[in-house]
């Protein structure tokens, strides 16, 4: 058998870290310590891995980019956070009027604001969606 750390070390070594996608010479999407994502892929454990990570990422940057969200019950949060997962926080930042309505507690404005965006056309339903939970601050199924 062999040592386990030896052979992740020369694999390091050999095939390099990268943490954003590339070609290897062979012209296969490859990521970390060449993991063929053409052939190989992820699990479904490692994408969940990769999504807790994200989502942690994600609100730490609403917490500490927009403070005054620690008041805010957890569906409201939860809907930032969404938001700032798919658009990233520096996207939701960019969401003055709904920001300035939610952190006054107006709901409703800050629901209407966010379906009269170009994002809200863009992603259709998730923003119906997101938009009622910001409305009610109620979950929607």
């Amino acid at each position: 058998m062999p040592e386990t750390e030896t052979l992740t070390e020369m694999l390091i070594r050999h095939e390099g870290l990268r943490l954003k996608p590339y070609y290897c010479p062979s012209g296969k999407l490859t990521i970390g310590v060449g993991r063929n994502l053409d052939d190989v892929g992820i699990s479904s454990s490692e994408a969940m891995a990769m999504l807790g990570t994200d989502v942690a990422r994600c609100l730490r940057g609403v917490l500490s980019q927009l403070p005054w969200t620690y008041r805010l019950d957890s569906a409201r949060l939860n809907v930032l956070v969404m938001m700032a997962f798919n658009l990233g926080v520096n996207g939701l930042l960019g969401f003055d009027h709904m920001l300035g309505a939610a952190e006054r507690g107006d709901f409703l404005e800050a629901a209407n604001h966010m379906m009269d965006s170009r994002w809200a056309k863009q992603v259709g339903h998730r923003a119906v969606e997101l938009a009622e939970i910001m409305r009610t601050g109620k979950g929607v199924r």
